[in-house]
């Protein structure tokens, strides 16, 4: 089927993904002097057998190996050799065939491409641009050793990390790469990062690298609408400072069966082009740079000419930062890529997978699938094979009161922690788990119960978030302590309304969700959101409570001292200097909308005690969750805080001699 099968992986097969390679530092061969022709660019795909990353005597070169210039895509000669036709602004690449891998530096940045733009950016940038490569060399000559990963292994896919500071820079460190360094069973054979690696600030690049490098793992990033030139007044210019500090925008890589294609596809600044029908007209009419979601005519022939030359039988994994199409922005048009569907006619028939980032949300959206919005958007009806939205390494852009460990909470847009995508390939299959930063490594869902109290409250703070800043107050009208318990219920709760939530992380329309109570046989829990072309569900009859009582009351931005430091007063996040000290606030992002939440009301006539409800969610293409909700029934809501009328009602009187 065009979506590749899918597989269930046991605890214990989730584990074993084969050994991991060693490291191998070293850079790509360019030979000093001229290239025998202007149009062509030369060289050799070796065997580095004694990994120096330099063609030495007696050395082999590597026959069949693909090698592109961004459009062109040829493969080595019988003895290693490649020809490409030269373009006047080019990354030159090899793309890692299966069995085979590159060498890194030892920030573990792969090192497999030759940026070619002879005058460097066409004018100074803030961030240092793509410096004057001059003319191509006589030959760019890349290294390869042999890799001990092989059609079974696992690639940890990192949504956006976006880190705006150096604070933020080590939250990252303590999150990710303490996850990626402590998990259970073989490393990860690569990390996958979906753009949106810093935000904004490009100079976060090199510590960042080194950084996440710490995990040891080849990490392969994706440029996203926060890593590019923002001062760039073209968008063939807007990656060179990404070019120099990172590597390429576009390219592709090969691990066991797969083929990774990594896409840069923000179009920055966005002009006549993207609005060709008059679909896109804020990239013509808004008086400041505006980015549009949409490949390349290059990057279109850069795929074509890849997909021909790869093996049908191959598992093909997009990866790119703005989604093709999502549930978070089903009806935004700069938030989805304006040619999907010139993609899906390139890969129809292939076994795919679609990867991306961008809305800060957990979106597992399968083959079939449909959204309001879609249409009139980038002309999809269905998608013809799985869409993954990977979360966001950040979460909510580090925000939210800060946990155990220091770091912020930063629950997500559809309320999911923070976290990174466990991909795990056997063959040309695959699943995809949800590990959540900090929690258990099989914890995938928040349980709660809506009650009309709590609709009510969310209904008001929800309200108030939305309301004018300059009429509303300083001061939400209610908080967090202004919420009964949800999880204890009396007569008028049922009677009300109450139902119990499972926010299934990774959820899709083909995941089963059921729910046992008090070891009763189990029933089916009822999804939200069917996506089959409906529009998306919005407001606390569709939200989470688990993580809208989060969400909705952030006391981070109360913090002060006296330390006189203006920073570090009150709330900092993102690229503000600082939030001056307010009462707790709601935080910008909230969980009031989502594709993978399911509900089961409670019967009025539930008895009165204490029940146990576990719920049960299995996915046709991951690991099965299950957790308890622990919940009451009561005839009446209890005191919720120390009852001093009855302790005040009595004296303990004084000590009595013995």
């Amino acid at each position: 089927m065009a979506s590749g099968a899918l597989f269930l992986a046991s605890a214990a097969d989730a584990q074993d993904a084969g050994p991991a390679d060693p490291p191998y530092f070293a850079s790509i061969e360019v030979v000093p002097g001229s290239a025998a022709r202007a149009d062509r660019v030369r060289g050799i795909v070796f065997d580095d057998a004694n990994r120096n990353g330099v063609l030495n005597a007696g050395e082999r070169g590597l026959p069949g190996v693909k090698v592109s210039n961004g459009r062109e895509v040829v493969k080595t000669g019988a003895d290693g050799g490649y020809a490409l036709p030269v373009r006047s602004d080019m990354s030159v690449f090899v793309i890692q065939p299966s069995g085979w891998r590159v060498p890194t530096d030892k920030r573990f940045v792969p090192q497999f491409a030759y940026e070619h733009k002879p005058a460097g950016s066409p004018k100074a940038l803030r961030f240092g641009g793509l410096p004057p490569t001059g003319p191509l060399p006589k030959a760019i000559n890349f290294p390869l050793a042999p890799s001990a990963v092989k059609d079974d292994f696992n690639c940890a896919v990192l949504g956006d990390v976006q880190v705006y500071s150096g604070d933020e820079i080590g939250y990252a460190r303590d999150t990710i790469v303490r996850e990626l360094k402590d998990r259970r069973g073989a490393k990860p054979a690569c990390v996958f990062a979906l753009g949106d690696l810093v935000g904004d600030d490009l100079g976060l690049i090199p510590r960042l690298a080194e950084v996440l490098g710490a995990a040891a793992v080849p990490q392969w990033w994706v440029q996203g609408n926060h890593d590019y030139d923002s001062d760039a007044d073209r968008d063939a210019d807007a990656s060179d400072s990404w070019r120099h500090l990172y590597g390429p925008a576009t390219y592709a890589f090969e691990v066991g069966q797969v083929l990774f294609i990594a896409l840069d596809n923000v179009v920055y600044p966005c002009g006549k082009d993207d609005n060709r029908e008059g679909t896109r007209p804020f990239c013509v009419e808004y008086p400041q740079k505006s980015y549009s979601g949409r490949f390349t005519d290059d990057q279109m022939a850069f795929i074509a000419n890849l997909v021909k030359a790869t093996d049908p039988a191959r598992l093909i994994v997009l990866g790119h930062h703005i989604p093709l199409v999502g549930f978070d922005n089903a009806k935004e048009w700069a938030h989805q890529t304006d040619n999907a569907p010139e993609l899906y006619a390139l890969l129809k028939g292939r076994r795919a997978l679609d990867l991306s980032g961008h809305s800060h949300t957990l979106e597992n959206l399968a083959p079939g699938e449909s959204y309001g919005g879609w249409k009139a958007a980038v002309g999809v009806d269905t998608i013809p094979f799985r869409h993954l939205v990977a979360g966001a390494v950040a979460g909510s852009w580090w925000g939210g009161d800060y946990d155990v460990a220091g770091i912020p909470m930063s629950l997500q847009g559809d309320g999911s922690p923070r976290g990174y995508v466990d991909m795990q390939v056997r063959g040309v299959d695959y699943t995809l788990d949800y590990r959540a930063t900090g929690h258990l490594e099989d914890k995938g869902m928040w349980l709660s119960v809506s009650t009309p109290d709590f609709r009510s409250w969310a209904k008001t703070l929800l309200a108030w978030r939305e309301a004018d800043r300059e009429k509303r107050g300083s001061v939400p009208p209610l908080s967090v302590q202004d919420l009964p318990d949800e999880k204890l219920l009396t007569p008028v709760d049922l009677a009300g309304g109450s139902w119990i939530t499972a926010n299934v992380w990774m959820g899709d329309s083909a995941t089963d969700v059921r729910v046992s109570i008090d070891g009763a046989a189990p029933v089916a829990m009822t999804h939200t959101q069917q996506a089959r072309g409906e529009d998306s569900r919005s407001g606390p009859d569709f939200a989470d409570p688990f993580a809208l009582e989060r969400q909705l009351t952030v006391a981070r931005t109360a913090i002060q001292s006296e330390s006189g430091v203006v920073e570090n007063q009150g709330y900092i996040q993102g690229r503000q200097t600082r939030f001056p000290p307010a009462p707790p606030q709601p935080q910008g992002s909230v969980a009031d909308h989502n594709s993978h939440l399911w509900t089961l009301r409670l019967a009025e006539g539930i008895a009165p005690g204490v029940h146990n409800a576990t719920v049960t969610a299995t996915r046709p293409q991951g690991g099965t969750v299950r957790e308890t909700l622990v919940f009451e029934v009561r005839p009446e809501r209890p005191a919720r805080t120390f009852r001093w009328d009855k302790w005040n009602a009595f004296k303990d009187g004084p000590r009595i001699a013995e």
